[in-house]
């Protein structure tokens, strides 16, 4: 008899609620396969328990171990289709999340991954960085700065060597979803990360990683590793270099030159401006600085085109954004 195949979140969240009780229980099970997945960001329904049905995925919420036997018999699922939590959104950076394994490159692909970058090959950096203009990006840090005008600076800088940098030192309280694409969607991030790069001609980034967000470094270094295998990282024979570092601990250090303060080895300290990073930041080199969300809506702005992302939100603020709700309703 074959095994059921069951979809389980490995998100640190997740993991929290219980997650890491059922597979500890399950993994070995010989009736069960046990997929882990990005989680669908339903927490107060976690552990959640998902598997294949003839109209799409079913699911149990707040499982615990005695819950298998009902669950291998699909006895009490509900669609995922009609949760209500998931039926009233819209997502596009977070599509994949709970249905793709976090490292599985096909997977990744699969579900339209390298799309973005594959269309910035063929482009020349200046229509990348007008692609972005047209999409309207504000920076979803904080600041909400224009990104196509970071790019463009950084892009016309005379230089020998430029940085891409993702602030993923998501230290404010209640936040979670630059955590969330690391450890869930990494190939994203990386992606985002690489269409900069080509459009301001930068060999070298870096990901600053929460040093509270373990989990999250040992999947980027992880996706890093496959994605530079498989060779995707770089293009016309030129390699782009990502590392991985982890945060200093200091609050202080997710302002962005405080971060490049700290990536050079000194005490974050916010830096006096101008020059702004992308005329002067990393080693005193032209650096694009972005939280990993920003990064993570480029590659669909490249793969759709930047009219699509100007077409939703507000006048002010195009695109969507991520909501992170925290505490009882």
């Amino acid at each position: 008899m074959n095994p059921v195949r069951l979809y389980l979140s490995d998100d640190t969240s997740s993991l929290a609620a219980g997650g890491r009780r059922l597979a500890d229980a399950w993994q070995h099970r010989s009736e069960v396969q046990l997929v882990r997945t990005s989680s669908r960001g339903a927490f107060f329904l976690e552990p959640m328990v998902e598997r294949d049905g003839p109209d799409g995925r079913v699911a149990w919420f707040r499982v615990t171990p005695e819950d298998l036997p009902n669950i291998l018999a699909g006895i009490g699922s509900t669609p995922v289709a009609a949760i209500p939590f998931l039926t009233g959104q819209t997502r596009h950076t977070f599509a994949n999340f709970g249905i793709t394994e976090p490292l599985a490159l096909d997977a990744y692909r699969a579900h339209g991954g390298w799309s973005g970058l594959d269309t910035a090959r063929r482009m020349s950096p200046e229509v990348i960085i007008r692609e972005i203009k047209t999409s309207r990006l504000r920076g979803r840090g904080g600041a909400a700065f224009p990104v196509w005008k970071k790019w463009e600076v950084a892009a016309t800088m005379p230089a020998d060597r430029k940085y891409v940098v993702a602030n993923a030192d998501e230290g404010d309280a209640g936040t979670y979803c630059d955590r969330m694409v690391m450890e869930g969607d990494p190939f994203r991030l990386i992606e985002g990360m690489l269409i900069c790069a080509r459009a301001i001609g930068a060999e070298a980034g870096y990901v600053y990683c929460r040093r509270e967000y373990p989990a999250a470094a040992a999947s980027l270094r992880e996706a890093i590793r496959r994605a530079e295998e498989a060779g995707l990282l770089g293009w016309d024979g030129r390699p782009f270099c990502i590392e991985v570092l982890s945060g200093a601990g200091s609050y202080v250090c997710g302002e962005e030159t405080a971060l490049l303060e700290s990536i050079e080895g000194r005490r974050g300290v916010v830096r006096a401006r101008p020059p702004h990073p992308a005329q002067s930041g990393l080693y005193g080199k032209p650096t694009i600085v972005s939280n990993v969300l920003t990064f993570a809506i480029v590659p669909n702005i490249l793969a759709r085109g930047g009219a699509w992302h100007a077409s939703m939100g507000t006048e002010g603020s195009c695109g969507t954004t991520v909501l992170q709700l925290g505490g009882r309703g």
